[in-house]
């Protein structure tokens, strides 16, 4: 008797667990609004906010969604000075942003990503370019998967996600001001690739010029994996070999990764004198991404190869500037805990994060005592 009274109450707990979780139609119902309206408000393609939210939060279930409201994994970060939860995700403990709603979730993605140089690339598309962003979105290093792109769009697709985007299009969205220059060399280039047929980028997605500062304020396109440069020289009224000597590239062919593709000559010397890599990366990627001839970026940081640079390193942009030293460790500071503090304010106190005070000091857990001396910065 007392076996199946226990198997009763294991059958009706596993089925309050499961009614519990929700399905990926009951999240994309409960959320969409708020994506279409931060489209609205920042440009980001409805289909892909919600694509990255059903995947960060196991569709509304995750342990950490739960406990913080937090829907897409941004972690504290030392400019954080909200709430904050400990959660184990790439290592034990880590510091992740709580958030009192949703919708503070969804907006802080939003000005995350508007607000960080290193996609300002991806406000220069369409909102209804969903695959333009999951690419780049990849190539900015949001995410190591490898399959993050395809992830995304294979969601957005099998969910009609993309539905989103152009619903609401009547009510434009907010976008960078650089796009205005785009816009009035767009019909005539979507008007060439309706005549000469599509272009192939992977899939079909056309070939948009842009005209912006990101890259030195010089005309450039851009194109993922899969593009023939042959057809952006085309559409573009560019010879093929001025468009592979405008790159550094000495052969044609179809592009092997998503990128920009000038449209005129790169400059001499950056806008600025110097760029720090921030991952390892080549430095024809680096020469691209800051509209630099090759040879003379190479000649400016005195390399024998165009070959591939640290993470870290500090790259001239112009000739003549000294060589930065490594950056020197910085002095230690040592803080006595003080009766009722703990990890998140100590860290908010000296702006850093809660990880890199537990990684300085080797603590397992959260726990502190009064007058114990803590190391914050290494």
């Amino acid at each position: 008797m007392k076996k199946v009274f226990f198997l009763i109450v294991v059958i009706l707990s596993s089925r309050c667990l499961l009614a519990q979780n929700i399905t990926v139609q009951e999240y994309i119902a409960t959320y969409k609004d708020i994506a279409i309206q931060e489209m609205k408000r920042m440009g980001i393609p409805a289909s892909i906010t919600l694509a990255q939210g059903i995947l960060e939060t196991e569709n509304g279930n995750s342990v950490l969604v739960k406990k913080s409201n937090n829907h897409f994994g941004i972690k504290c970060k030392s400019n954080w000075t909200g709430e904050s939860v400990s959660h184990t995700d790439d290592a034990v403990g880590e510091c992740f942003r709580k958030y009192d709603n949703p919708e503070d979730s969804y907006r802080d993605h939003s000005n995350f990503l508007r607000n960080s140089s290193r996609y300002a690339s991806l406000f220069l598309l369409e909102p209804t370019d969903y695959k333009g962003w999951a690419y780049g979105l990849k190539k900015a290093g949001y995410a190591t998967n490898p399959r993050y792109p395809e992830i995304l769009i294979t969601n957005i697709e099998k969910y009609n996600l993309q539905q989103y985007n152009v619903q609401f299009l009547d009510e434009q969205p907010i976008k960078d001001p650089l796009k205005q220059a785009e816009d009035a060399n767009q019909e005539k280039i979507m008007a060439k690739t309706t005549t000469s047929g599509p272009i192939k980028i992977g899939e079909t997605i056309p070939v948009k010029k842009s005209d912006n500062s990101h890259f030195n304020n010089l005309k450039a396109v851009f194109a993922l994996r899969g593009t023939s440069l042959l057809a952006i020289a085309t559409v573009n009224d560019i010879s093929l070999s001025k468009l592979l000597e405008y790159n550094d590239l000495k052969n044609d062919g179809l592009i092997s990764e998503d990128q920009w593709i000038y449209l005129e000559k790169k400059a001499k010397q950056g806008n600025r004198d110097y760029y720090t890599a921030l991952q390892t990366e080549s430095l024809y990627d680096i020469s691209q991404n800051n509209g630099i001839q090759l040879a003379l970026l190479q000649s400016y940081n005195q390399l024998a190869q165009p070959g591939m640079i640290r993470q870290g390193t500090q790259v001239r942009l112009r000739p003549g500037l000294a060589v930065l030293p490594d950056a020197a460790p910085a002095a230690k500071k040592i803080h006595a805990v003080q009766p009722k503090e703990g990890l998140f304010s100590i860290a908010k106190k000296y702006n850093v994060s809660v990880q890199d005070i537990r990684d300085w000091n080797g603590l397992s857990n959260d726990e502190l005592r009064i007058g114990q001396e803590l190391i914050i910065s290494k």
